[in-house]
């Protein structure tokens, strides 16, 4: 049960004392309550105000209210964004959405929803936004003179597999898009929802088009379900590793984010992702920027009190003694004796299992010489 802490004052004094404030956690979320946003003027804790509302608090568990998934249509001016991150292995991105409902407590994307106002907490996985026009989009920036082709990775900021995307199909339309102009793409997903759309990778893959990495973050069921709540079971993605590879697409696997004294079965995942068909992996340690540090203590509190500490102490230990540091040399693998230990793990690992160990998803891996704008047709002119 995490554990909110309000400064109050006993008797009168100037004196105050730490009053722990219960909160329960929400069932299929992966945070408990609205974070404030770093461009909040007002921000708001709880507090035990000695009328019994601790208590309430206490005993109100599975009771508290449901929260639904909002979505709000969004149109989009531009589809492309550009990546100049020296530590990044793609120029080009696409995200149909903004939020994920799959609801990572660790994802690093949740500082994100600050620019719309909206919490990096609870409002990032409730509170979506959807790109109504985003093939559209995509079609007339595919179809531009100055255009050069490049891998475009699909969902770099929320995942475009999300569960939302078995209704809106703004994915399938973008994909569309890219399986008609012969577009090279990249994604990364814990979306088993990518198997729905076999039926335009298989026939990229032929011709080099497409790569797509599975994120497995832990094999164990009951650790997935609160660290990842809305997104597939483990057993599940590796299915779907499985129905890509025997499709015919290149299929990888994706052991991020490695988190100190939570998820250590790196190797059991690379063995079973192997197994399964996946053929290439790689991995990040733990990011936490901007808000997503207080959000993700929080969720340590709420789950695991007893190793809290010593969990934020060796991720401190890879971060330079702070809690995150985004110096691009470092970001994603973090530095120091137990960022070697991860790195020598996963490689001797990937080396055992006959696996390509990559720094992440490449560009280099897929082909831009078929790409042919002029099969999109008169999609973007009626754009």
């Amino acid at each position: 049960m995490a554990r909110a802490y309000a400064k109050h004052a006993l008797n009168g004094s100037s004196s105050s004392v730490e009053v722990a404030i219960p909160l329960p956690a929400l069932k299929g979320r992966g945070v408990s309550h609205r974070h404030a946003h770093r461009f909040e003027l007002d921000a708001r804790s709880a507090f035990d105000d000695g009328w019994g509302s601790l208590d309430e608090t206490c005993l109100a568990g599975d009771d508290r209210p449901r929260v639904d998934t909002v979505v709000t249509w969004e149109t989009a001016r531009s589809a492309i964004t550009r990546n100049q991150s020296p530590d990044i292995g793609f120029n080009l991105g696409l995200n149909p959405y903004r939020g994920c409902e799959h609801g990572c407590s660790y994802c690093y994307a949740r500082p994100s929803h600050s620019y719309l106002g909206m919490s990096p907490g609870l409002d990032f996985e409730t509170r979506l936004v959807a790109k109504q026009n985003i093939a559209e989009v995509l079609a007339a920036e595919l179809q531009r003179s100055a255009y050069r082709p490049d891998m475009i990775a699909l969902g770099t900021v929320t995942d475009a597999y999300q569960p939302v995307e078995r209704e809106l199909r703004l994915t399938r339309g973008v994909m569309e898009v890219m399986h008609r102009s012969s577009h090279p793409v990249g994604i990364v997903t814990k979306g088993s929802g990518v198997e729905r759309d076999l039926d335009l990778l298989a026939p990229m893959a032929e011709q080099g088009l497409c790569a797509v990495y599975v994120t497995i973050t832990t094999l164990d069921a009951r650790l997935a379900r609160i660290l990842e709540p809305r997104a597939a079971a483990p057993h599940r993605r590796l299915r779907t590793i499985r129905a890509l590879a025997e499709a015919g697409v290149p299929v990888g696997v994706s052991v991020s984010p490695q988190i100190p004294f939570i998820n250590d079965d790196m190797e059991q995942v690379l063995q079973a992702a192997a197994e399964a068909g996946a053929s290439r992996a790689f991995y990040q340690v733990l990011r936490l920027p901007w808000e997503l540090a207080p959000i993700f203590r929080q969720w340590l509190e709420q789950h695991y009190p007893d190793r809290a500490e010593r969990v934020m102490s060796r991720i401190q230990d890879m971060r330079g003694g702070q809690d995150y540091d985004a110096d691009f040399s470092t970001r994603m693998k973090g530095s120091g004796v137990w960022s070697d230990l991860l790195r020598q793990r996963f490689h001797k690992a990937c080396a055992r299992l006959g696996m390509s160990a990559r720094q992440s998803q490449t560009r280099s891996e897929l082909n831009t010489a078929l790409f042919n704008p002029k099969n999109l047709g008169r999609q973007a002119q009626l754009f």
